[in-house]
């Protein structure tokens, strides 16, 4: 394969609705942009919110755009584990069924979200000609070596496909420090 896929490594953060982001920032809030993320139309964003779990807060949470349909929250397991929430499920972005839940603090106010608190599951967005490229298609689950002194072999990575997409492997913080990965770092795929 030509293309190498670029390591975008994810750190904690939240996803909002409107609705929440108006009770936790104001009615009409809109959310302020301060950096683009690897996907087009994907950012960070200035506002920050606390997560409250049975055991402890973690402060300062970065919000990221744009606006979802449901409210969710992306940890590490550590994370998970820290805040009290137990072994947190590893999931699919938006696959919300059967997650825990937690409590968000804004500057404005409180929202107690039932669910939507999940471990990302590792994935690489590509756009349809790269799938075309690695001959692989949509929802495939392809291995991804890891080479260097730590190196190892993630298992179970699913492809993501769409013509909005720019080509990016997302794991979580965590999985990137156990294996050296930094951001930026370029990866290939071996299918199964």
């Amino acid at each position: 394969m030509s293309k190498k896929i670029p390591v975008g490594l994810s750190n904690k953060h939240v996803h909002l609705s409107q609705a929440h982001l108006n009770i936790l920032f104001g009615e009409g809030h809109v959310l302020t942009p301060i950096k683009d993320l690897g996907q087009p139309g994907q950012y960070a964003c200035d506002e920050k919110v606390d997560l409250v779990g049975p055991k402890r807060t973690i402060k300062g949470v970065r919000v990221l755009g744009p606006i979802r349909k449901e409210s969710q929250v992306e940890l590490s397991f550590s994370d998970g584990i820290s805040l009290g929430l137990g072994n947190i499920p590893v999931r699919d972005s938006g696959m919300l069924d059967g997650t825990p839940g937690l409590k968000l603090i804004g500057p404005n106010g409180e929202v107690v979200l039932e669910r939507g608190v999940i471990a990302a599951k590792r994935h690489i967005h590509m756009h349809t000609t790269d799938a075309k490229e690695y001959g692989v298609k949509d929802k495939d689950i392809v291995l991804v070596p890891v080479e260097g002194e730590r190196g190892l072999v993630f298992d179970n990575v699913l492809i993501r496909v769409s013509d909005s997409y720019a080509l990016e492997m997302h794991v979580d913080i965590e999985e990137g420090n156990s294996a050296g990965l930094k951001n930026g770092q370029v990866v290939d795929i071996i299918k199964k």
